[in-house]
């Protein structure tokens, strides 16, 4: 047996341990119906402004990222998106949504979206609070 550390992404690599993943999920959980969902918002130039992007699995909505350009903000982009990605979400069957952002990110945001905070991990020198966010829809 041999053991290698990467320091590289390497698809074919990635892409092997998630089909791992998924095969093990599917033996306990059933077939999984994961499809990306993205919602951007783009200016007059047709340049990207904002957007919420992630995957709805399992009856989840897995947010990855939120993003609104810094001339954008204080306009309630964010929750215009947000309230449009989770209308998608809802059609696509999905129950719950869940986040999670780092403390001098977005937080506040998220609850006054409706999100718990249902864990964190404390910060340290170098490395800021970390929040877990969770939102049942029903």
């Amino acid at each position: 047996m041999n053991i290698e550390v990467l320091h590289s992404e390497e698809s074919k690599i990635v892409d092997q341990l998630v089909d791992g993943v998924r095969e093990f999920n599917f033996s306990h959980m059933g077939n999984e119906t994961s499809k990306p969902l993205t919602v951007i918002m783009r200016d007059s130039n047709n340049t990207i402004v904002a957007g919420i992007s992630g995957r709805t699995i399992y009856h989840k909505f897995l947010i990855n990222v939120v993003w609104v350009s810094d001339e954008y903000r204080g306009q309630r982009l964010g929750y215009q998106l947000m309230k449009l990605a989770e209308q998608e979400a809802k059609q696509q069957g999905c129950k719950a949504a869940q986040v999670d952002t780092l403390a001098f990110q977005a937080p506040n945001f998220y609850q006054k979206c409706g999100f718990e905070v249902i864990g964190t991990v404390p910060g340290f020198d170098g490395c800021p609070e970390q929040y877990f966010l969770f939102k049942r829809y029903e």
